[in-house]
């Protein structure tokens, strides 16, 4: 049996903001990957960025910086 993990989740409200995400994080070096909205979230356009929840204080601050939007943010067991 595969031991389960927490994964930081960030779902957005469209695709056009997913894919702004995920240049701006492989720009700045924050590891993590697209896939589809786990079912304990919900998000408008079905896509989330997965990290390490140690990366989520370096995400907000990208975030700030960069002005780019997030529909959710959330710690989620996988």
């Amino acid at each position: 049996m595969r031991s389960r993990k927490i994964k930081l989740v960030v779902s957005f409200y469209t695709t056009a903001d997913a894919f702004a995400f995920e240049a701006a994080c492989k720009q700045a070096g924050v590891s993590g990957r697209l896939g589809t909205v786990p079912r304990q979230m919900s998000a408008g356009c079905g896509m989330a960025w997965y990290a390490e929840p140690e990366s989520c204080d370096r995400i907000v601050a990208m975030c700030t910086e960069q002005h780019l939007e997030y529909e959710d943010m959330a710690e989620i067991e996988r």
